[in-house]
């Protein structure tokens, strides 16, 4: 099992030092020094929990608190306010903002760790029932509600950088007399060799292969434009006909093929990611209508 990460941000050294003995030895810590700071490397870092001090230089805690849960790569991240302050207001405002908990000043390390342990615990079992939410259950790749929620977030960062993004649609062909000739289960066999070899192909971090749904797959392929994908996509359609699955109710060819429509965009400013959509869409249409077995 893999450490956990905590941020702490506080601009006492004492505290800092304190908090790293406590923790050091069972998660990897980080540091950030000031508001702008902890923002900054929350966002690159991307830490299971963030130990956040109330009172700092420049923005303070409640601030740093408000931007973190408005920007949409950090709103999730659990937050522990560490602060020598006791008003009851001053906690009600803390979760109000979206902090889980406060430590208060003077630190006990015991009560730090107890605390941190159990927050890191609930944080790690959402996060598998999020992974689980987010999995075919048939072919284990993305499901349809992990192609939407990527698609959204990927084209909002293309629109910001200005960079291409690429949408692959792929479609088993005559895959209803497949199953009507070998049976269901031989089918959710096919529909998993067909996602392991997408899988294999769509390997970069960023990208994304997913079930789009029934015999439909899907790869997302950030900074990647229309050339790049239609090269995927024919290196897909060559993998899946390599498996040389039998398939006798096809008239296309004696094994398992698919259907592949590619679309790219620039992200331009008048456009939405459903158009991209859309394209691909018609492109995987127009890939079936010319007798399948292509990338269009």
């Amino acid at each position: 099992m893999s450490r956990q990460t905590i941020l702490i941000a506080d601009d006492s050294q004492t505290v800092v030092d304190m908090l790293c003995a406590v923790l050091g030895e069972d998660y990897d810590v980080i540091v950030a020094q000031g508001g702008l700071a902890t923002i900054e490397m929350a966002i690159e870092r991307q830490p299971d929990l963030i130990l956040l001090d109330v009172v700092m230089p420049g923005i303070d805690g409640f601030e740093v608190c408000r931007r973190l849960r408005a920007e949409e790569r950090t709103q999730r991240i659990p937050i522990v306010f560490i602060t020598g302050l006791n008003a009851v207001e001053d906690e009600r405002r803390g979760l109000e903002l979206g902090a889980i908990d406060f430590i208060a000043k003077p630190i006990q390390a015991a009560i730090v760790r107890l605390r941190v342990r159990n927050h890191l615990e609930l944080k790690r079992y959402r996060d598998f029932l999020e992974d689980l939410s987010l999995v075919d259950g048939l072919t284990g790749i993305g499901n349809r509600r992990r192609f939407d929620e990527f698609l959204l977030r990927e084209w909002r960062r293309s629109r910001r950088a200005r960079t291409p993004l690429a949408l692959v649609l792929l479609d088993v062909d005559f895959f209803k007399p497949y199953n009507d000739h070998y049976g269901h289960a031989s089918g959710d066999d096919c529909l998993r060799e067909v996602a392991a070899t997408i899988a294999m192909l769509v390997r970069r971090p960023g990208d994304l292969c997913a079930r789009y749904g029934g015999e439909e797959f899907a790869a997302i392929l950030p900074h990647t434009d229309l050339a790049g994908a239609r090269v995927l996509g024919e290196r897909i359609r060559e993998a899946v006909m390599a498996l040389e699955i039998p398939h006798a109710g096809s008239s296309v060819a004696p094994v398992v093929t698919i259907s592949v429509g590619v679309a790219a965009s620039d992200a331009a400013v008048d456009e939405e990611p459903e158009e991209l959509l859309r394209e691909a869409d018609r492109r995987l249409y127009e890939a079936k209508t010319a007798g399948r077995n292509r990338v269009i």
